[in-house]
């Protein structure tokens, strides 16, 4: 087992990052689409790109945020799990992963809402997060871009 593979590899902000993953599966659960296609995570400010065919409604930008709120709110433990390779084709989508990710993949999962494929650094429990914000959002070309912070 090389462990190289298995350790955090991205300097994110760790409750920007575990926000993001649960904007992800949001956005899976709410609109089907897949998770973001181009994410950049800062500190103060990250954005996430969605393929979708129209752009969300005004409600349901409000619904995002208010679901994404609720799961934060539920004080969520967030754990990491290595598993091989075939294992984790059963749980997560690994259509993202390089070749070169080896044979042992690290899921990183927040309560039972998400589990992703991922080296980012996280939080150990959603109550570290804060108060999920969408700061402005556009559509364009099928792509639905939208900024968000924590408070």
């Amino acid at each position: 087992m090389n462990m190289e593979n298995l350790q955090p590899k991205k300097d994110y902000y760790e409750p920007m990052h575990t926000a993001e993953h649960i904007l992800n599966q949001t956005m899976v659960r709410m609109f089907g689409c897949s998770r973001s296609r181009n994410t950049h995570i800062e500190r103060k400010k990250s954005k996430c790109d969605y393929m979708l065919t129209t752009a969300p409604t005004d409600e349901q930008v409000i619904e995002i945020e208010n679901k994404v709120n609720e799961i934060i709110e539920q004080n969520l433990d967030v754990t990491i799990e290595i598993v091989s390779l075939e294992t984790a084709k059963q749980i997560v989508d690994l259509s993202k992963l390089p070749e070169e990710a080896g044979e042992t993949i690290r899921i990183v999962k927040v309560g039972d809402y998400d589990a992703c494929a991922c080296i980012g650094d996280h939080v150990q429990n959603t109550s570290e997060i804060g108060k999920f914000k969408i700061l402005t959002h556009n559509f364009e070309n099928g792509c639905w871009r939208m900024r968000y912070k924590l408070l």
